[in-house]
């Protein structure tokens, strides 16, 4: 049998994107397989993903995604190719199309992708850039299984280190927040059992805002009166620094997914 999709890699970015595909029929169940060495991992995701193949090697397939360590994407994309795979989608930190490309060899279109955690509760946001030779129709197709799992923006490869320093370690940031206001609140006197509800709905109900309306800065200025309570606590976080802390992780976690990608092509 040929299956139409092969995602190789079953951690768990590959099952998320398994999951967003099957729940939002994307393919059809006895149409994807997934390829995970590991026995215990494939027992579990059986156990997940009923009348979906589970199996140990890449069996014959017109397209996967390469959800596996960046070290070993090269011969996983050869392996894929090998199969029969027209298309590949990357999600492998750091290797670059180019990489991929030559590893698959001819006739073999390649897209790369830069995904993020939330993707594993379908709220991601994963951009896609193309190897040289794929069109817009494989851009197309790699878009719908990422879609699958949230928002997905199209980049020039180049631009994919700036991604991943802002929405791939972007979630790390926001933790760190959460973790800050969690003990803010207890600090304030509140118990930890009810403050760490109420911030992840904090976040939650921001966050819905922020997607509806798009206008960061007009949003904290409704909340922010002259001379209020928001207004003093702002005036501490710029007298911090919060806002250049910020801009430097962002740019600082890019700088080094760029050092990692030139170490590891």
């Amino acid at each position: 049998m040929t299956f139409e999709l092969v995602v190789i890699g079953g951690g768990n970015m590959g099952a998320a994107l398994v999951g967003g595909l099957l729940d939002g029929g994307v393919v059809e169940r006895d149409q994807v397989a997934v390829v995970e060495p590991a026995e215990t991992r494939r027992e579990l995701l059986t156990g997940l993903f009923p009348d979906v193949a589970i199996v140990a090697d890449v069996p014959p397939c017109r397209a996967a995604v390469l959800a596996v360590k960046p070290q070993t994407i090269g011969a996983v994309a050869a392996t894929a190719a090998q199969a029969g795979a027209t298309r590949l989608l990357s999600v492998a930190a750091g290797v670059t199309t180019s990489v991929i490309a030559a590893a698959a060899g001819e006739g073999v279109a390649v897209v790369r992708a830069m995904p993020n955690t939330p993707a594993l509760v379908g709220e991601g946001v994963s951009a896609i850039a193309p190897a040289d030779g794929a069109g817009d129709d494989d851009l197309d197709w790699a878009e719908q299984i990422l879609g699958s799992v949230g928002l997905v923006v199209r980049v020039a490869e180049d631009r994919l280190d700036a991604v991943t320093g802002l929405t791939g370690s972007g979630p790390a940031y926001v933790f760190l927040i959460a973790e800050a206001l969690v003990d803010a609140g207890v600090l304030a006197g509140l118990p930890r059992t009810d403050v760490e509800p109420m911030v992840a709905q904090l976040l939650v109900g921001a966050a819905a805002l922020l997607q509806r309306d798009g206008d960061a800065a007009g949003l904290r200025a409704k909340v922010t009166s002259p001379g209020g309570t928001t207004a003093a606590g702002l005036r501490v976080l710029e007298e911090r620094a919060t806002r250049a802390a910020l801009i430097d992780a962002v740019q600082a976690a890019a700088d080094r997914s760029r050092a990692l990608g030139s170490s590891s092509n």
